[in-house]
């Protein structure tokens, strides 16, 4: 049960993150007049998905709180790097963004990192 908190933190990690990228993706590039920047980050702000992006961080740091009462930081915080791995495939499929084989070597090394670092 203890690791649903760290699940927990990695998925809305995760969520929030493609959620960003997906909704800012859409409205385009940050423009270069600063009233224009501001009012552009004002829409962004008022996107509600992306605002759920905000609010998946928020419940991620509660769900993260919960597992520093249950785990030692030092065994918990690996588990983090899950998150990585997760971006890059999810990125593959949702954005078609490439995994390059020096991606996928360090994603490699953080998996084995993780179970080293879980061992230990």
């Amino acid at each position: 049960m203890n690791y649903l908190y760290i699940f927990g933190t990695i998925f809305f990690t995760v969520y929030g993150q493609l959620i960003l990228k997906w909704r800012i993706g859409l409205y385009g590039s940050l423009p270069e007049i600063l009233l224009d920047r501001i009012l552009f980050l004002l829409r962004l702000l008022l996107d509600p998905f992306i605002f759920s992006g905000f609010v998946s961080a928020f419940l991620a740091s509660l769900c993260w709180m919960a597992a520093m009462t249950k785990f030692q930081l030092s065994y918990a915080y690996p588990f983090m790097s899950f998150a990585f791995v997760l971006v890059l495939i999810l990125s593959n499929i949702f954005f078609k963004e490439p995994i390059t084989i020096g991606k996928s070597i360090g994603m490699a090394f953080i998996v084995l990192g993780i179970i080293v670092g879980s061992r230990g």
